[in-house]
C-alpha cells in the first residue's frame, strides 16, 4: 500500500481499509488520489470492471469534504440509471457510517420526505440522474446557490453512456446552467470501464470549463477469458414474441436447454438485446427447471419491471453461495454492484465493442477468468431463402466484435450530435420556464453559450424562437420580451418533460395492489402473456387509468414490445467480411457454430460475395452488400434514392441497415450501379443534398416543435455522412 497516500486519507476511511482487511490500495485509486489531492484539474478514471474505479472518486473526494467540510452540497453525483444510483447509494452510506457526511439520492422512486430533508438542510452528497437534476433547474432555480454554493466535485459515472447522446449533452447544458448560478467550476470526474479514444473523453469531460483534464495512465494486465461461440436453427423467430407456448416449445427446445445447461447451478447473467427475448428465454428456462424438478432461480430485469423485482433480482444475484439466473437488456450492463458472477451469456451479438466489453466485465471478479458465451439462433435455411436471408449476420457479427477486440483492443469511438435541436428547445424551454421572461436577445445568449450547441447559428435559433411563437410555445410580451406561450406550458407542465429521451407511456400491469411493470399495449381479458418471467392472465382493463390488472396465468406465454435496434460502426461491419472470407477457425466456435461458419463461407464464394459487393439475385433484382456501418448505409441508400432513382430504372429498394441492400431495376441497368455509386462518390456530394425539401425527418423526441429546415439540417449532419460513405469505398478498393 502506498503509505503516503494512504496516510492522507481521512481517518473513517482508514479504518473502513483496515476493518475490511484491504492489503493496499489499487492502482487506479492510488493515481486518482494523487490527481485530487495535487492538482486542481479534472480528472478521467478509466479502468476495467471492478478495478476499483468508484472508490478511486470516492476516497479522495471524501476526504477533502471531511478535511474541508462544504457549507452546501459538497459532491454531486450523476449516474444513467436509478439502479446504479441505489447500487451506490448503499456502498457510500456503509462507508460513512462513522462520518458526519450525509449522502442523499434522489430520482422518481426516491420519497418526498427524503428529498424535503436535504432541501432542508443541503449537505453531503447528492446522487441524481439527469432527469431529477433538470427538474431541481427549473422548479429550484431561487434554491441553487443555497443548495450547490460551495460544490466541489461533480462525478458522472459510466460517461461512455452518456457521450455522443442527447442526454450527455442535456449533463453538459445542466453543469454549465449550474456553475452559472454559484460562480464557480466545481471539478469534474468521470468514471468509465469502456472508453477506446481517452481524448475525446477528455474532451467531452472538461467542455465548458477552463481546467485540464488529466487521467492517469494504469499498466493494464493480460486478462484471462474464457469465450465460447454457438449457433442454432430455430422456426420463424419473427413469430417468437407472438405466437403461443406450443409453436415457441418446439422451436427453441434444443437452443432453451442449451442455454439452461450453461446457466444450471450457477450465479449466470443472461443479456439480451431487446425486453421480449428477456422474457422468452427465462419463461422457457423455468418451464425446463420444473419438469426436471429444479428450483426456481430465475429473474428478469429490464426497464418495463416494477422497482420491487428489478430489486429483487439484484438481491438474488447479491446473495453469496447461491445459485440465481437473471435476464437483462443494459440495465445490468452498467457498474450495479452484483457480486460474484460466474459466467455471463449473450443472446445474439451485441451492437458494440463497448457492450461486449461491459458485459464480459462483469464476470472474472475474484482473479478467475471472464466467462462469456454467446448463443446465436437463426432461422431454418431454405430453398425459397434469397442469398443475404441465408448469411448468419449475428453469428458474424459475434465473431467481427471479438476479433476487433481480440487482435486490435479496438472500441468505437464516440462523436457528440452537430445540431442537438431537440435539446436546444427543450434547454431553451426550461431556462424560459426557471427564469421566467427575458428578451430574445438575452434568451439567445444564455443558450447559444451552452458548450454543446456551438454550431448553432443565431439566424438558426431566430428561426426556431419565431417558429415557436407561430405555434404558441413562446409569446411576444408587449415589451417585446419572450414568455411561455399557453401550448408550450402544456409541454413543460408535464415531468416527462425532464427527459430528452422519448418515454413511450406503457401500461402499468397489477396483480391487485402489487407492481408487476408495464406493458406497451393491453391485452385483451381473459387473454395470458409474460412479464417478469411469469404468465399472467389479463382480468380487467382500466383504459383512462392505463392500468391492467392481472392473475396468475398457467402454462407459457409471450408478449412483445418494440426496440432493439442501435447504430453500429463501420469497422464492425468490414471485419464481419474478413470473417467471412478468410479461412481463419476461432478457436472459441462451437461444433454448430464452426459448422455454420463453413457453410456462410462457401455460400459466399459459390456466390462471388467474396470478390463483389453486388450480387446479381434474379433478373431485374440485385443485392448490395456495403459491409459499412448504419449511418454509411443510410447514406447510400439515400445517394441511390436521390440520384439513380431515374437514371438506373429503380423500381424498388428494401433491405436490413447495415447488412444488405435489395434493388429491383432495369435488368439492362445492372451493369451500371457500381460506376454509377463510385461517380457520385467522387462528386463529393453534401449531406443535404440527401435531404429533400418536401421532408423533415423526426429522429428526437421534441423534433416535431422544430421548423422542417432545421431539422433537415439537423438531419443532414448527424444522420448522414458522404465522406464515411466515400472512405469506405476508397478503403476496400472500390474507388
Amino acid at each position: 500500500m502506498s503509505e503516503t497516500i494512504f496516510s492522507k486519507l481521512a481517518p473513517f476511511i482508514q479504518e473502513y481499509i483496515y476493518d475490511r482487511n484491504w492489503t493496499e490500495l489499487r492502482p487506479v485509486q492510488i493515481e486518482a488520489c494523487k490527481v485530487i489531492f495535487n492538482t486542481d484539474a479534472h480528472l478521467l478514471v478509466t479502468a476495467g470492471t471492478a478495478a476499483g474505479k468508484t472508490e478511486a472518486a470516492f476516497l479522495p473526494v471524501l476526504t477533502e469534504l471531511y478535511d474541508n467540510p462544504a457549507t452546501t452540497i459538497g459532491a454531486l453525483y450523476i449516474g444513467p440509471i436509478k439502479a446504479l444510483i441505489n447500487d451506490q447509494f448503499e456502498r457510500l452510506n456503509d462507508l460513512l457510517k462513522e462520518a458526519e457526511i450525509p449522502v442523499c439520492c434522489w430520482h422518481g422512486d426516491v420519497s418526498q420526505s427524503h428529498k424535503n430533508k436535504l432541501l432542508k438542510t443541503p449537505r453531503g452528497i447528492l446522487q441524481i440522474t439527469p432527469e431529477s437534476l433538470e427538474s431541481l433547474l427549473i422548479n429550484k432555480h431561487n434554491e441553487l446557490f443555497r443548495l450547490f454554493g460551495d460544490l466541489r466535485f461533480v462525478i458522472i459515472d459510466e460517461i461512455h453512456v452518456f457521450m455522443g447522446s442527447e442526454r450527455g449533452c442535456q449533463i453538459l447544458c445542466q453543469l454549465t446552467r449550474l456553475e452559472r448560478v454559484i460562480d464557480k467550476e466545481p471539478r469534474r470526474i468521470g468514471l468509465s470501464a469502456t472508453l477506446g479514444d481517452y481524448s475525446m473523453a477528455e474532451e467531452w469531460l472538461r467542455s465548458g470549463t477552463k481546467r485540464a483534464v488529466v487521467t492517469p495512465k494504469m499498466e493494464v494486465g493480460k486478462r484471462q477469458i474464457k469465450l465460447a461461440v454457438e449457433h442454432f436453427y430455430v422456426g420463424d423467430i419473427n413469430r417468437r414474441g407472438a405466437e403461443g407456448a406450443e409453436e415457441r416449445e418446439e422451436e427453441l427446445g434444443e437452443c432453451d436447454r442449451y442455454i439452461f445447461n450453461l446457466s444450471q447451478s450457477r450465479k449466470c447473467l443472461i443479456f439480451a438485446n431487446n425486453k421480449s427475448q428477456t422474457e422468452s428465454v427465462i419463461g422457457a428456462l423455468r418451464k425446463i427447471a420444473r419438469e426436471e424438478g429444479e428450483d426456481d432461480i430465475y429473474h428478469v430485469h429490464h426497464g418495463s419491471i416494477s422497482a420491487r423485482l428489478r430489486q429483487a433480482a439484484e438481491s438474488a444475484m447479491r446473495e453469496p453461495n447461491r445459485p440465481a439466473v437473471t435476464a437483462a437488456t443494459l440495465t445490468l450492463e452498467l457498474g450495479i454492484d452484483i457480486g460474484y458472477l460466474e459466467r455471463v451469456i449473450q443472446l445474439e451479438s451485441p451492437f458494440s465493442v463497448a457492450s461486449f466489453l461491459q458485459r464480459l466485465g462483469r464476470t472474472g471478479r475474484r482473479g478467475e477468468a471472464a466467462d462469456m458465451r454467446f448463443v446465436c439462433a437463426e432461422e431454418e435455411i431454405s430453398s425459397e431463402k434469397s442469398l443475404p436471408e441465408q448469411i448468419p449476420w449475428q453469428l458474424l457479427q459475434c465473431i467481427a466484435i471479438i476479433q476487433l477486440y481480440l487482435e486490435e483492443r479496438w472500441i468505437e469511438p464516440i462523436k457528440n450530435p452537430k445540431y442537438p435541436v431537440s435539446l436546444l428547445y427543450q434547454q431553451m424551454m426550461s431556462i424560459l420556464l426557471s427564469e421566467g421572461e427575458m428578451s430574445p436577445s438575452h434568451l439567445a445568449k444564455k443558450v447559444l453559450s451552452l458548450p454543446i450547441f456551438g454550431n448553432i447559428s443565431r439566424e438558426d435559433f431566430k428561426l426556431l424562437i419565431n417558429y415557436l411563437i407561430d405555434i404558441n410555445h413562446v409569446q411576444l410580451t408587449e415589451k417585446g420580451n419572450v414568455i411561455l406561450g399557453l401550448t408550450g406550458e402544456k409541454v413543460v407542465g408535464k415531468f416527462q418533460f425532464y427527459a430528452v429521451f422519448s418515454d413511450a407511456r406503457e401500461y402499468a400491469v397489477k396483480q391487485g395492489n402489487t407492481d408487476i411493470g408495464s406493458i406497451s399495449t393491453p391485452i385483451p381479458v381473459g387473454n395470458v402473456f409474460a412479464l417478469a418471467g411469469r404468465t399472467w392472465e389479463v382480468t380487467e382493463v382500466d383504459f383512462k387509468k392505463r392500468i391492467v390488472l392481472v392473475k396468475q396465468g398457467e402454462g407459457q406465454s409471450s408478449i412483445y414490445w418494440r426496440g432493439g435496434s442501435s447504430t453500429i460502426h463501420t469497422k464492425v461491419l468490414q471485419r464481419m467480411r474478413q470473417v467471412l472470407c478468410e479461412e481463419t477457425e476461432y478457436s472459441y466456435l462451437q461444433k454448430n457454430a464452426l459448422q455454420r461458419l463453413h457453410s456462410a463461407r462457401k455460400l459466399a464464394k459459390d456466390s462471388g460475395l467474396d470478390t463483389s459487393y453486388i450480387v446479381q439475385l434474379e433478373k431485374g433484382k440485385c443485392c448490395i452488400f456495403p459491409w459499412m456501418g448504419t449511418v454509411a448505409y443510410r447514406t447510400l441508400e439515400r445517394l441511390l434514392n436521390s440520384f439513380c432513382r431515374e437514371s438506373l430504372e429503380i423500381k424498388s429498394m428494401s433491405g436490413n441497415n447495415p447488412y444488405f441492400l435489395i434493388i429491383k431495376l432495369a435488368p439492362e441497368k445492372l451493369k451500371y450501379l457500381q460506376s454509377e455509386i463510385l461517380s457520385l462518390c467522387e462528386q463529393r456530394i453534401p449531406n443535404a443534398a440527401l435531404v429533400s425539401t418536401s421532408e423533415a425527418p423526426q429522429m428526437q423526441k421534441y423534433d416535431e416543435f422544430i421548423p422542417y429546415p432545421l431539422l433537415r439540417k439537423a438531419f443532414a449532419n448527424d444522420y448522414l455522412d458522404m465522406m464515411e460513405l466515400r472512405e469506405c469505398f476508397k478503403s476496400s478498393g472500390r474507388i
